[in-house]
């Protein structure tokens, strides 16, 4: 390789072997390390865009922390298991375990050759029995601890996998509800399923929401939307008739529109509705349909049925109707047509009556047979509570009624693991025809997977060896559950899994969790925002409440990448618009993905815009090798040698700043502009040796986070001692607590000459004289930045002896101060000013090819009067 052109491609293999050999990314010393976690891929087996910029974003922190001294734990594993694993293993005439152990071989390598710094000897992977044998203990722990259900129900069913959905994977789209995975529409299925009970922490998952505040304000909403928390009562109906189930209850958020309830709407799979489909055919006919998601949303029967409004006393019809869920509320509805949006177009389809029993309060006027009137107002049409407001009717209403409660409701469903697949953990249960469901005993795990059958359904069913076993209560002949896990069990504990990934007597160390926990820094996608963080959530909290965990939240600060766009649209294979991480080299890719915008934000890749990074590069490579093959400078210091020292002092201050915030695109452009500064000071005289190498040194260190090949070959060709992947994090030498007043004061004078010299046509400035303001400016200028708003400003200033002293020039300072009162920003003393300008003169010097002089005010003459602090006066001849 040239030594003037860097190509990292020849030095990578060089720095993996360094890295290794010093250990430089495996944790040791476990008191407390810093957390970093990506969310670890699942085993497709290539790495994309998202891939590269997830894990570009938690390698450039965790490295940024591991050289400001800490202990970093930064972790890798695979979620392994799933469904496509098989759909791909059947499309390759293989097995799921051969096409999993390719990919993940396959996603090392290209990890490994990107220079993420993980510690590979913590790896996990989730589908080998030593991992999922965890799964099934806390299966059995959860059970113990009443937090699993075997129960039939109504499930989401996707065709084309073959299995059971749980709601968080169901994608609500225009065309209707589709799978999560392979986006086909979504039917309804009743099947005996195994649950988790996530509802049980329903109000301590919402009310932890609060307390996140290092996760983004999205993700939190999100979540809140999706448990979904409705504060109502419950009406309770009498059923007209001889039936079982005598009584129906309905929740409702808007008790005060009772009176206007014209009918009662049934869940096709309400207990009412199948007893009265039992004697009604085309209920039966109805209900089946319903259950197969083949009858239309606004569809319904009306029954023989008729219920009594316990309120109103009034007799209304009882119908069937599919937009009316089984599992949310108590799956029936008081059908409000004139005050509901969804009632109303219940209504409107079947004909039902529209009664007014709100009014609003303004002039809002409503036209009830197109739209609902959903507002609070005042009540009419309603007996007894005509003329009260909504709220104090709903109170006066529940203190009226024995036949209503208070309730609260959570839109949250309990969390539905089964999936009948083969290509997950297998549910640790016997089914003995006299026993029941019965777990399989702890000392008999892992339950593993047999050899892998291809067939259309479930591959476990087709295994008479696994199938066939005994009872372990009762010792009969009994079944094993052929159902897998939803795979999102598997990534609700993983990072867990990391902290003792080789214990063999619990699925992690109770002590170091309690140490390490919460995940410090945790990045992913928002999409995950309702599944595994959720269920995360969820499973820290299970945990600690069957005794194996202490925190109950497991990740402090949670950060979300976007999306990397191409021609305007997500990369995808479908889309044929996909850029390899490798096709423009590990670190070209990596600089790019991390300068092109904050990690929260979509970005568009360009040709354009990555070859700036790949340039980027090759600056910095080259100002090192030119240096070092060819170093001439000198040994006395100088005022823009000291100017150089504060600006490198600056940016170490900056870049840290933007490292700590994950503002790596802002960093890129500090050491950009630092770059530049070092290589206008290089060809202005010859620079000084210290100064000039320190900022090479620096830049060497700030960009090894984010490009660590380029890092460790800069830092080397300075002969920097070790690797920089274990260098100390630059520290400034000087004071730099005006670094942004100092920048703006140096910005704006270059900005004001420039202007001049073109207003003015100056070809060729001959002297450049730059003066300061007087003292007495700088005085009145912190009078008024100091001066609350209603202060007579100018009066305030004049009555110092020594605004007196100067006069009239004073008093009209002061008057301009006044009118610019809020825009004042900070400034610094004339001391600071005139010694902050006398170092940067160089740079006008430079710019324009001439004599630049700074001048206190006393020196001006009259170019003083024009002068004021923070913005001198400039003069070109």
């Amino acid at each position: 390789m040239s030594r003037r052109s860097y190509n990292s491609a020849q030095v990578q293999e060089y720095w993996q072997h360094a890295w290794d050999r010093e250990d430089v990314y495996e944790l040791t010393e476990t008191d407390d390390p810093t957390y970093v976690l990506g969310m670890f891929p699942y085993t497709s087996g290539t790495l994309h865009m998202g891939h590269v910029r997830n894990y570009a974003i938690t390698d450039a922190y965790a490295r940024y922390r591991r050289m400001c001294g800490d202990d970093v734990l930064h972790p890798m594993g695979w979620d392994a298991f799933g469904l496509p694993a098989e759909n791909a293993a059947h499309e390759r005439y293989t097995d799921p375990e051969s096409w999993t152990d390719a990919c993940i071989d396959q996603m090392r390598e290209e990890m490994e050759t990107l220079g993420f710094g993980y510690d590979w000897s913590r790896e996990i992977t989730t589908c080998e029995p030593e991992y999922y044998r965890w799964n099934q203990y806390f299966f059995r722990k959860f059970y113990e601890e009443g937090l699993v259900e075997y129960k039939a129900a109504d499930v989401n069913w996707c065709p084309d996998c073959e299995t059971v959905l749980a709601d968080a994977q169901v994608v609500e789209t225009d065309d209707g509800d589709v799978c999560w995975r392979c986006s086909t529409p979504v039917g309804r299925r009743e099947l005996d399923q195994w649950f988790l009970t996530i509802t049980d922490y329903a109000e301590e998952l919402l009310d932890g929401l609060d307390d996140l505040e290092g996760w983004p304000d999205s993700v939190r909403e999100i979540q809140r939307n999706w448990i979904g928390k409705q504060e109502g009562a419950t009406v309770t109906f009498d059923i007209d008739g001889e039936y079982d189930t005598g009584r129906v209850e309905a929740f409702t958020t808007r008790l005060d529109t009772v009176y206007g309830a014209t009918y009662l709407a049934l869940s096709p799979g309400h207990d009412l509705a199948r007893e009265l489909a039992e004697e009604d055919d085309d209920l039966a006919a109805y209900i089946e349909d319903a259950r197969t998601d083949d009858v239309a949303e606004l569809s319904g029967v009306e029954t023989d049925a008729t219920a009594i409004n316990p309120v109103s006393g009034d007799e209304i019809p009882v119908y069937v109707g599919a937009y009316v869920l089984e599992d949310v509320g108590t799956g029936a509805v008081m059908g409000v047509p004139a005050h509901n949006e969804r009632d109303h177009a219940f209504a409107s389809e079947h004909d039902l009556p529209v009664r007014q029993v709100i009014e609003p309060v303004d002039d809002h006027r409503v036209d009830l047979d197109s739209e609902p009137f959903t507002g609070q107002g005042m009540l009419t049409d309603s007996g007894p509570y005509d003329g009260l407001a909504s709220a104090a009717a709903r109170e006066q209403i529940l203190d009226d009624s024995d036949a209503v409660e208070t309730d609260t409701t959570y839109r949250l469903r309990d969390w539905l693991i089964s999936r009948q697949r083969y290509w997950g953990t297998p549910i640790p249960v016997v089914h003995c025809e006299d026993c029941g469901p019965v777990l399989v005993p702890e000392s008999d795990l892992p339950v593993e997977l047999p050899e892998f059958v291809q067939s259309r359904g479930n591959p476990l069913e087709e295994s008479t060896e696994f199938v066939e076993t005994e009872c372990p209560d009762c010792g009969r002949p009994a079944e094993r559950e052929t159902d897998t896990m939803d795979t999102f069990v598997d990534s609700s504990w993983y990072f867990l899994r990391y902290l003792s990934p080789d214990l063999d007597s619990a699925p992690f160390d109770a002590e170091t969790a309690d140490e390490t926990l919460p995940v410090d820094v945790y990045v992913g996608g928002e999409e995950h925002a309702v599944l595994h963080l959720l269920y995360i959530r969820f499973f820290a909290r299970a945990l600690a409440d069957v005794g194996l965990l202490d925190t109950r939240e497991p990740v402090e600060r949670l950060i979300n990448q976007g999306t990397v766009l191409h021609s305007g649209e997500k990369m995808s294979k479908t889309k044929d618009n996909v850029v390899s991480p490798h096709e423009y080299g590990a670190e070209t890719t990596r600089l790019f993905v991390l300068s092109a915008a904050h990690p929260e934000q979509d970005f568009e890749w360009t040709a354009r815009d990555v070859n700036s990074s790949y340039d980027l590069q090759q600056q910095l490579y080259g100002m090192v090798a030119e240096f070092t093959e060819r170093a001439v400078v000198r040994e006395q210091r100088q005022s823009h040698d000291e100017y150089v020292a504060r600006e490198i002092d600056r940016t170490i201050q900056a870049v840290s700043e933007h490292y700590d915030r994950f503002r790596f695109h802002r960093a890129v452009s500090e050491i950009r502009t630092l770059a530049a500064l070092l290589r206008q000071y290089r060809e202005f005289e010859t620079p000084h040796e210290a100064v000039y190498r320190r900022g090479l040194s620096v830049l060497a260190r700030l960009i090894a986070p984010i490009a660590p090949y380029l890092g460790e070959e800069m830092w080397n060709m300075l002969r920097g001692e070790g690797l920089v992947a274990q260098a100390d994090w630059p520290e400034p030498e000087h004071e730099v607590g005006h670094a942004d007043i100092e920048r703006r004061i140096v910005e704006q004078l270059r900005d004001d000459v420039r202007d001049i010299v073109e207003v003015a046509a100056i070809e060729d400035p001959a002297e450049i004289d730059v003066v300061v303001a007087p003292d007495w400016k700088y005085t009145a200028y912190e009078i008024a930045r100091e001066a609350d708003e209603t202060d007579a400003l100018v009066g305030k200033i004049m009555e110092r002896e020594s605004m007196q002293a100067v006069g009239t020039a004073a008093q009209r300072y002061a008057a301009d101060l006044q009118d610019r009162q809020q825009e004042l920003r900070p400034v610094l003393d004339p001391e600071a000013e005139l010694a902050l300008l006398e170092r940067a003169s160089w740079l006008l010097g430079d710019e324009f090819e001439t004599t630049v002089t700074v001048r206190q005010a006393s020196e001006g003459g009259e170019f003083a009067d024009k002068a004021k602090p923070g913005k001198p006066a400039i003069h070109i001849e």
